[in-house]
């Protein structure tokens, strides 16, 4: 049997404090995870999309120089189906979520949240559902 290839994730939130417990949240969800990347804004988080292969993204919306929407859609632009996308953010009000709705967003995800949320999502994402 072959065996399963890790998951990249791509963190990206302006606050370092989120990415920080985002990425504990991720490290301790029991899925297999590869590498971990943050970006703190959409800007940064296109260089890292170009650079390495990413299966999962999950992004905030309100941040400086490039925000989450903007990065969904140069997202969607550049043809980037096949990566996951998962938006956690405190701004879940029916008008942003309309506004993301045609840029493939997976899930949808409220500040705060259990890390049992991430690990949910993440079973979604990694090839076998386990790890």
């Amino acid at each position: 049997m072959e065996a399963t290839r890790p998951s990249n994730i791509l963190i990206v939130d302006d606050s370092s404090m989120m990415r920080a417990m985002l990425k504990r949240a991720v490290s301790l969800s029991g899925m297999p995870i590869g590498a971990i990347h943050e970006a703190p804004n959409g800007q940064d988080a296109l260089a890292i999309l170009e650079a390495n292969p990413i299966d999962a993204l999950f992004t905030d919306i309100n941040m400086p120089v490039m925000s989450g929407t903007e990065l969904l859609r140069q997202m969607a632009a550049r043809g980037w189906n096949h990566i996951v996308r998962v938006i956690v953010s405190t701004d879940g009000s029916s008008a942003r979520r309309d506004e993301v709705r045609d840029l493939d967003v997976r899930m949808y995800v409220e500040k705060p949240f259990a890390p049992e949320v991430i690990r949910d999502v993440l079973a979604e994402v990694c090839p076998d559902g386990r790890g």
